[in-house]
């Protein structure tokens, strides 16, 4: 399973990184990896973003970031100055024994979903 933490839905660089694991899904469906995107927005936030990318796997709606925190990835930012709390794109690939394979921490979006995908196919 490839569990991917994206700060918000329909933002450029969190589109670009949805739509690479959509273009990879079958390679990922091949390999018997399924993949499911989190972030904090709500239901009818990830419908949206679903519907206007062709977004066929699951995203979940962390509205409370509480998979966030269990995961670790709710963290401290800076964005001009300014601190806040918020997602840092972070990517889990686990194993059929529930256990983490493999983290990838401040993930670099170009090239990533194809990197997650040679990591599935070395499992």
């Amino acid at each position: 399973m490839i569990l991917y933490f994206y700060p918000k839905d329909d933002t450029p660089g969190c589109t670009k990184e949805a739509c690479a694991f959509r273009d990879n899904l079958p390679k990922f469906k091949a390999s018997k990896a399924v993949v499911l995107g989190a972030s904090i927005l709500d239901e009818a936030s990830k419908a949206r973003f679903a519907e206007k990318y062709d977004l066929t796997f699951p995203l979940l709606a962390d509205a409370e970031h509480e998979l966030a925190d269990q995961y670790g990835v709710w963290q401290k930012k800076s964005l001009y100055g300014r601190s806040f709390m918020g997602i840092v794109r972070t990517t889990y690939l686990i194993g059929a024994d529930g256990k983490v394979a493999r983290r990838w921490d401040n993930v670099k979006v170009d090239g990533h979903a194809e990197e997650v995908l040679e990591a599935v196919k070395d499992l």
